[in-house]
């Protein structure tokens, strides 16, 4: 039987099985890997078959970043990796790559939210900055989140479940839409046993860049990246509380001599946590905000 065809016919069956091969993959691994890392002191000093394939790739793209980041750390033993700069300049051109992709495949056309099937047809000019801002702001926005165990990881689970469903209710069936959302639902299952409070083992830049590639990859290809702004809320606060508290500071800096700022600390969960919520506290909150949305963005697709 055609491989292809056959995940075309049995969408769910498919999707089903990757959920709970993922989840079992990561739960045996487990307990060889956490032992490994902690050896290793990885840890921070405080076209239709091939549709998903570009996806894959620009998570990949972005997990590589991530892993050069934090093997710099380890290797190097300091608290930063790449430099800013190095970083956004390797970001910009794994955004590229995958900026081509979209203009020559999938095209400039973006849905609505709650429109039900109007699309908004871009110029390209305007089509490139748009896939920018949205890919490398969701994929720092991921990064951001991941500052408490387990939050990244549980918002990023509730997303990656909107992105299966959505992909189902879409007509994505034969593509992989379906399957590898639904493998990174089970990945992040099974990771969050041991990266929930408190935490084993931490994603790391590795990680978040990665999940970052993800949500902005699905996003883009199935032709909704104005969806990001509901589903992926929490990623859009934490990276624009860390804009407004760095930008407000050093307005105040220069205006007034002596540095002010807008939150308690940021990101923003660090901003609850200071003001007296437990890591707990905030980590379902933000994940039970997440699925709200979610639910509200799954209403607005047609």
């Amino acid at each position: 039987m055609n491989v292809v065809q056959f995940i075309k016919d049995n969408a769910i069956l498919v999707t089903t099985l990757s959920i709970m091969l993922s989840f079992a993959i990561v739960m045996v691994l487990n307990p060889i890997v956490i032992p490994l890392l902690r050896r290793l002191k990885f840890g921070q000093t405080i076209r239709e078959e091939y549709d998903i394939v570009p996806v894959l790739l620009l998570t990949l793209g972005f997990g590589l970043i991530g892993l050069i980041d934090d093997l710099i750390i380890v290797v190097k033993k300091r608290n930063e990796g790449l430099s800013e700069i190095q970083k956004f300049a390797a970001q910009i051109v794994v955004t590229a790559a995958f900026c081509v992709y979209l203009i020559k495949t999938v095209g400039t056309s973006i849905t609505i939210p709650f429109a039900f099937g109007v699309e908004w047809h871009m110029p390209i000019w305007l089509f490139v900055i748009f896939v920018f801002i949205v890919v490398v702001g969701t994929v720092n926005g991921a990064n951001f989140t991941d500052g408490l165990d387990g939050l990244a990881t549980s918002v990023t689970v509730v997303i990656a479940a909107f992105f299966m469903m959505a992909a189902r209710k879409l007509g994505y069936t034969g593509n992989g839409y379906m399957a590898f959302s639904g493998s990174v639902l089970g990945s992040l299952l099974g990771f969050l046993t041991v990266n929930c409070y408190p935490a084993s083992i931490f994603m790391g830049d590795t990680g978040s860049l990665a999940l970052g590639g993800f949500v902005a990859g699905m996003a883009c290809v199935m032709r909704m990246p104005l969806i990001i702004i509901l589903v992926a809320f929490i990623y859009l606060i934490e990276v624009i509380s860390v804009m407004l508290q760095v930008a407000y500071f050093k307005y105040t800096k220069k205006k007034y001599g002596e540095g002010k700022r807008i939150f308690r600390m940021a990101p923003l969960h660090h901003h609850y946590q200071e003001g007296g919520q437990s890591e707990t506290q905030v980590v379902n909150r933000f994940t039970i905000i997440t699925f709200i949305l979610c639910l509200v963005a799954f209403l607005s697709i047609k």
